[in-house]
């Protein structure tokens, strides 16, 4: 699937962007995962927002990029999703590279530690993430921390 990719910092979004951003975040994190929790968490503003669009303008994948010291002492990669219409479509896994070359491009060669939904374990291996901590639940989930070290191997 083509995918066309839009990356900005939090001040430079339109509020059509935010809203569609709030909008899909809330469709898939607490409407599907019947998971209510207060997403607007205080960090968007501190972050790169990555949007993913399909040929029909639709925001069909999203993740937000972290500095070090905002989640974790490590950038980081936070709200990964597709939406009901790019799953199944590899969106999930241009996504995830497009945020790792993307880190790389702002922060350099650094380490990127990620909060995981336990289920997800095997996808983020797949991109070099090892995981770090015993399982925990977060918001009902079971979620691990799982840490990249840096590799050009993507």
């Amino acid at each position: 699937m083509k995918i066309n990719w839009e990356i900005t910092r939090f001040e430079d979004l339109t509020p059509e962007r935010l809203y569609r951003i709030m909008q899909l975040r809330a469709e898939v994190f607490i409407v599907e995962q019947n998971c209510p929790y207060l997403d607007p968490d205080g960090k968007d503003h501190r972050c790169f927002h990555v949007m993913g669009f399909n040929s029909q303008k639709e925001m069909i994948a999203y993740c937000r990029i972290l500095p070090e010291d905002v989640s974790y002492s490590e950038a980081s990669i936070g709200r990964v999703l597709t939406s009901e219409k790019g799953r199944g479509t590899g969106a999930g896994k241009q996504l995830m590279k497009r945020a790792l070359d993307e880190i790389e491009l702002l922060f350099g060669e650094v380490p990127v530690r990620i909060g995981a939904q336990l289920y997800l374990k095997k996808f983020y291996e797949s991109f070099g993430f090892e995981v770090i901590s015993d399982e925990y639940m977060e918001d009902g989930i079971p979620h691990i921390e799982m840490l990249r070290k840096y590799t050009d191997s993507l």
